[in-house]
C-alpha cells in the first residue's frame, strides 16, 4: 500500500524534468548484509530526474516569479489581511470581519489548480545582505531558512485559491490560515548554493471543506536553468477572522486530466493519513512482528547467564537510545511571530531542523546529509515570549541511515510544566555504517518502533 501511494506521488507530469530515474543509494557498506542492502537499494527517493504528479506542468521558460520576491509576498499578505505593521502585544481585533464569512460552499465559486499557481524569488544572487541570513558556517545554504520561506509561501498559495466574489475592494480577507501538518519534504541530490537565486513555486493540490493541501517546490538557477532542490506538501486549515472555528473555502474542481490525477492523489494521501492515525502507537499496540522485535532487543541486552532481568548489557556496535539526545531552550521574540501574534511555524521548523542536524553530527562524528523531513505536526500555537524547550532523539538506525525526532514544548519556568506543541521527524544519512540504537525501557521501545515506521515509510520499503 505504501509503495502504491509513493508511486502515485512520484510519477509523470513534472514541472522540472521529463526523465524518471531512481536515486541510487550511496556509501552503503554491505559487510555481510547482502539481503538487507539489496532491499535498501530498491528504495526510491526523489531525485532531480524524478517526475512528480503532485505538480502542475508549467512552461517555466515563460516566467521567473509571478509574485516578486519573498519580501513582496510577506507585504502582500499583510495588506490582504488588513494587518498593521509593527508589534503590538494586543492582537488587532478582526471580529468585524465575521460578517463577510461565507455560510455555505454554494456561495463560493469553484477554483482550479492553475488559479492558485504562483511563484516568488529569494534574490540571493543580487542581495548580499540577504545572503548572509541564508549561508551556513561551511558556506552551504541553511535549509532551515528555506523551510521558513516555504511555510510562508504555502500561506500565499492559499490566498491565491480563496476567492470571495462579494467581498468589496478594500475589505480585508476574513480568514486566518494556519499550518496543520507538513506531510513530506524530499530533497534532491543538488546542493543549494547561497549565491544563486532560489525560486519557490506552488499551487493547491487538494481541498476539503476547510482544509487545503498545498504543494511547494524549490528550484535554483544553475547555468541559466532552474534545477529542482526540494518538494513539500503542506496541509493548511482555514479559520475564521478570530481563529476560533473552521471556515469554508472554495471547492477545488480539476480543470483537466492532469489536475484530476493530482486531485486523486490528494484523495489517496487523505486516506493514508487516516490509516496512519488508526494505527498510531498512542491508540494501538505494536503489531505482532514489532512486539517480537521489542522482545528480541530486550533479550539481546540482558545477561542470560545470570538469569536476572535487572542486569542490562550493551552489545558491541550498539548505543543506548538515552545516550543519543540533545536539547536546548529558545526564548521566542516578537520578530519570530506570524501575522496573528503567534510564533511563526517556519521559525519552529528552522530551529528544530538545526537541532536535529547538530545531534546527527554529534552522534555520527560525520557531516550528515538530510534526506527527508516528514510528519511535522503543529499541535498547539505558541505564544510570543514563550520559553520553547526542544529535545532531539535518535530513534532508529539502519546501515548508514538514522531517524531523528525533535519534540517542541512550551516551558513554564514558574510551575515547571511543559506542553507539547510540535513534533518533527528527520531522516539523515552519512558515509559510514552507524551503530544500532537500542531502547532500555518500554517507553523507548515504542519510540524505536515509531522511528522504524517513519523510516520505512519515507524510504518506501516493503519491509514489515
Amino acid at each position: 500500500m505504501r509503495r502504491q501511494i509513493f508511486s502515485m506521488i512520484n510519477r509523470s507530469s513534472s514541472i522540472f524534468l521529463n526523465q524518471s530515474a531512481k536515486l541510487k543509494l550511496r556509501n552503503v557498506k554491505l559487510q555481510g548484509q547482502v539481503g538487507l542492502a539489496a532491499s535498501i537499494s530498491s528504495m526510491r527517493m526523489m531525485s532531480s530526474s524524478n517526475s512528480d504528479n503532485t505538480i502542475l506542468t508549467t512552461d517555466k521558460s515563460n516566467y521567473e516569479a509571478t509574485a516578486g520576491t519573498m519580501n513582496d509576498v510577506k507585504l502582500k499578505i499583510i495588506e490582504k489581511m488588513g494587518l498593521q505593521f509593527g508589534y503590538n502585544p494586543l492582537q488587532h481585533n478582526r471580529e468585524h470581519l465575521l460578517q463577510y464569512m461565507p455560510t455555505s460552499v454554494e456561495e463560493l465559486p469553484s477554483r482550479s489548480m492553475q488559479d492558485s499557481f504562483t511563484s516568488a524569488i529569494i534574490p540571493l544572487a543580487s542581495d548580499i545582505k540577504l545572503r548572509d541570513k541564508y549561508v551556513g558556517f561551511l558556506g552551504e545554504i541553511r535549509i532551515g531558512r528555506l523551510l521558513e520561506d516555504m511555510d510562508l509561501f504555502a500561506v500565499w498559495v492559499v490566498h491565491q485559491h480563496v476567492l470571495l466574489p462579494n467581498l468589496s475592494p478594500g475589505i480585508p480577507l476574513p480568514y486566518t490560515f494556519v499550518t496543520i501538518l507538513v506531510d513530506k519534504i524530499d530533497f534532491t541530490e543538488i546542493d543549494a548554493k547561497p549565491d544563486a537565486d532560489i525560486r519557490l513555486s506552488g499551487h493547491v493540490s487538494y481541498v476539503g471543506k476547510s482544509s487545503i493541501e498545498v504543494v511547494v517546490w524549490l528550484e535554483q538557477k544553475r547555468v541559466g536553468k532552474w534545477r529542482k532542490l526540494t518538494r513539500a506538501l503542506f496541509l493548511m486549515a482555514a479559520r475564521d477572522p478570530t481563529n476560533t472555528r473552521a471556515a469554508i473555502v472554495n471547492p477545488l474542481v480539476p480543470a483537466n486530466e492532469e489536475e484530476q490525477k493530482i486531485f486523486d492523489g490528494g484523495e489517496v494521501r487523505k486516506k493514508r493519513r487516516s490509516t496512519f492515525q488508526k494505527t498510531d502507537l498512542h491508540k494501538t499496540e505494536p503489531n505482532p512482528f514489532e512486539t517480537k522485535l521489542i522482545h528480541d532487543m530486550f533479550i539481546k541486552t540482558i545477561d542470560m547467564g545470570s538469569k536476572a532481568f535487572n542486569k542490562r548489557i550493551l552489545p558491541s556496535n550498539c548505543v543506548w537510545m538515552e545516550d543519543v539526545d540533545m536539547s536546548n531552550i529558545i526564548f521566542s521574540q516578537p520578530e519570530d511571530r506570524n501575522n496573528h501574534n503567534k510564533i511563526f511555524g517556519g521559525f519552529l521548523m528552522r530551529n528544530a531542523l538545526e537541532l536535529s542536524w547538530a545531534l546527527a553530527h554529534s552522534f555520527s562524528k560525520r557531516r550528515p546529509k538530510l534526506l527527508h523531513i516528514s510528519d511535522i505536526y503543529f499541535i498547539k500555537p505558541v505564544e510570543v515570549s514563550s520559553l520553547i524547550s526542544m529535545s532531539a532523539h535518535v530513534l532508529y538506525t539502519e546501515l548508514n541511515y538514522m531517524e531523528i525526532v525533535v519534540i517542541a514544548e512550551v516551558f513554564d519556568p514558574v510551575s515547571g510544566s511543559q506542553s507539547t506543541t510540535n513534533q518533527f521527524y528527520y531522516t539523515y544519512s552519512i558515509a559510514d555504517t552507524l551503530p544500532q540504537v537500542l531502547p532500555k525501557t518500554y517507553h523507548e521501545a515504542i519510540w524505536y518502533i515509531d522511528g522504524r515506521r517513519k523510516f520505512r515509510n519515507v524510504m518506501d520499503t516493503n519491509a514489515i
